[in-house]
């Protein structure tokens, strides 16, 4: 009889409790679903959702279940057909007082979703959804930083009262400041050397008049094409959020390259255009002293103003000084003002200052919106707007207002359709893209490969479990039934794992478990085969369980270390599927030498350590 100390016993028991319930959400399943979430951004309220599902049981739609999940409201069906017309109903019964998104949600009981119990997060490969792979212009954000950078010198020589004759980048790196004398050259390049010291600044006085040049340096080029993807991905994430998807991947893969993965999503076409979209506004004043119609004939815009048109095609002549752009916006929200569809705007401190100084000195002149959107389209299809390459850039006039009062940081703009009004606010609500995005991978994996793919896996699983349990009672007797209840409390502690840090199961992954069984039973024999090598030197079966666990940590330890280690780094190097894996993996090596040297001794002194006389041990080989 040996002794064993008893808070390690507490211990298994504790941790295999609390990992049985971690782990007991899994066994339900998933169930088609729709998450309700409000425009205008506020929570749904318990009242909110009462009203729903009674107008749902009214029009015929059995809802399983609904609850409250943060901010939004989830209904739960019991099949997709009735889920698609519940979408319907909802949709047509609160206008546009709801996002809708079809999702799927699991089964689990009410009283585990209250102590926030959930099941493991499905990658899109197990669950179905889309994936879109996107290629961010970085050059176009290098040129929209030297865009930006002429309009701040324009103002600042106005401001400082400097005479200059134009203002002009090459799209590349550069931005020349063309001025009257060579005087206000150097008086201007001192302003700007002061205002930023790292900037690089050259002034040509020869000849008539001067210049100033403003270079930017391959370190700011590559700062700003770095700001543009990850200011993207935010706003991907931003619009991710906005369509109401559970568990999205949004992340970069090389230079200039987004993943965007959406699992459970069934409308690819919404997500594309919602997600790629590169929409912003732009605020303009009216040039209302020229003839759009001559401008428009003549193909030339007077000095100050610049040509656009309506959507049904007229021609507007707008100030080429922008009032406001779409990056000061911090909130939209779709509605109806006076029965049109309207989107709802609120401004930045910024913003609002340069909209209330100008509707405070323009009273009574007009002032217009223009939507932008960038896009990428075929040498073979038409382009609406301006083509350079491949790249399409669509500007129109949506709405023309005479500016009755003074206003600064909230408004309305109208002339816009309803769907448009709910898109618009969407995408200005979560962030203008810093560059233009273009699709350069797009695939669908639909819910049912998804659970094929679950049901592969499982089976390749079990299999796997069948043959090692098999050996094990065969090769080692008693000892190796131990062995197979510790490979099971194996697989539900990673589970567990995997449910309580919410880390995405795929493909790779259910491969990552498979490997770590494989692992931890590789401990289990190190064990045996040590307890049974000193039992061959003569030692009692008590002494030989001691030394063979004792005996063999540090073969278990090194190796499972070394595996760790290359764990660590695939997750650190790796990216999508390969992260995936690398997280199961190291997940799987903590429980492995958690239950082959902890959970496996426990179950071996409680078995044979507390025997007085013990004469044989039943771990095979005639031992």
């Amino acid at each position: 009889m040996h002794s064993y100390p008893a808070w390690k016993i507490w211990l298994v028991v504790i941790v295999l409790l609390v990992g049985t319930l971690l782990a007991l959400p899994n066994v339900f399943g998933e169930a088609p679903a729709l998450q309700l979430s409000r425009n205008d951004r506020t929570a749904v309220t318990a009242a909110q959702q009462q009203q729903v599902v009674s107008t749902l049981q009214s029009r015929g739609v059995t809802v399983d279940s609904s609850y409250l999940e943060g901010d939004r409201l989830v209904l739960r069906f019991d099949d997709v057909g009735t889920r698609l017309k519940a979408r319907d109903v909802v949709q047509q019964g609160t206008g546009t007082e709801y996002l809708v998104a079809l999702s799927d949600v699991p089964r689990t009981p009410a009283w585990m979703r209250a102590i926030g119990l959930k099941p493991m997060s499905l990658g899109l490969d197990l669950r179905g959804g889309v994936y879109f792979m996107y290629e961010v212009d970085t050059q176009g954000a290098v040129k929209q930083l030297l865009t930006s950078m002429e309009s701040d010198y324009r103002t600042m020589l106005r401001k400082e009262r400097i005479p200059f004759t134009g203002v002009a980048s090459d799209g590349v790196d550069t931005v020349r400041i063309g001025l009257r004398s060579g005087d206000d050259a150097q008086r201007f390049a001192s302003l700007l050397r002061k205002q930023d010291p790292n900037l690089s600044v050259d002034v040509d006085t020869l000849g008539e008049g001067g210049s100033v040049t403003v270079t930017l340096s391959p370190t700011q080029v590559k700062q700003r094409q770095d700001f543009a993807i990850q200011q993207n991905i935010t706003t991907l994430r931003n619009r991710v959020d906005e369509l109401g998807v559970t568990e999205p991947i949004v992340a970069r893969q090389g230079l200039d390259r987004i993943v965007v993965q959406l699992p459970g999503v069934s409308d690819p076409n919404e997500a594309l255009r919602v997600l790629g979209a590169t929409a912003t506004l732009e605020f303009r004043l009216v040039d209302d002293q020229n003839d759009a119609l001559l401008a428009e004939s003549t193909r030339r815009a007077p000095l100050g103003s610049k040509l656009y048109h309506t959507r049904d095609g007229r021609p507007v002549l707008l100030k080429r000084e922008t009032i406001v752009s779409g990056e000061q916006l911090t909130d939209a929200s779709s509605g109806f003002q006076q029965g049109e569809p309207a989107v709802m705007v609120t401004l930045d401190a910024r913003g609002a200052s340069k909209m209330l100084e100008t509707t405070r000195q323009n009273l009574g002149r007009p002032m217009a919106v223009v939507f932008i959107e960038k896009k990428r389209v075929a040498e073979d299809q038409p382009c609406k707007g301006t083509r350079a390459g491949n790249e399409c850039t669509e500007e129109a006039v949506i709405n023309q207002a005479t500016i009755r009062g003074v206003f600064g940081s909230n408004f309305q703009i109208t002339g816009v359709m309803a769907n448009e009004a709910r898109e618009l606010a969407l995408l200005l609500r979560a962030g203008s893209l810093a560059a233009p995005l273009y699709i350069v991978e797009q695939r669908t994996v639909g819910p049912s490969l998804g659970a094929d793919n679950i049901r592969r896996g499982v089976n390749a699983l079990v299999l796997g479990l069948v043959v090692t349990f098999i050996f094990m009672v065969v090769y080692y007797q008693a000892f190796g039934m131990v062995a197979n209840v510790v490979l099971l409390t194996n697989v539900v502690l990673l589970a567990a794992l995997l449910s309580m840090l919410q880390a995405s199961l795929s493909l790779p992954g259910i491969a990552g478990i498979v490997l770590t069984v494989g692992m931890a039973v590789d401990a289990n024999i190190l064990i045996f085969e040590r307890i049974r090598e000193e039992l061959r030197n003569g030692m009692s079966p008590h002494a030989a369980i001691g030394a063979g666990f004792d005996k063999a940590f540090s073969a278990i330890a090194d190796s499972n270390i070394t595996t760790l280690i290359a764990g660590v780094v695939l997750f650190t190097f790796g990216t999508g599927p390969v992260r995936g894996f690398a997280v199961v993996l190291s997940l799987g090596i903590v429980t492995s030498m958690f239950t082959a040297l902890v959970v496996s001794r426990v179950l071996v002194h409680l078995l044979w350590g507390r025997q007085r006389k013990l004469e044989k041990l039943a771990i095979g080989m005639g031992y």
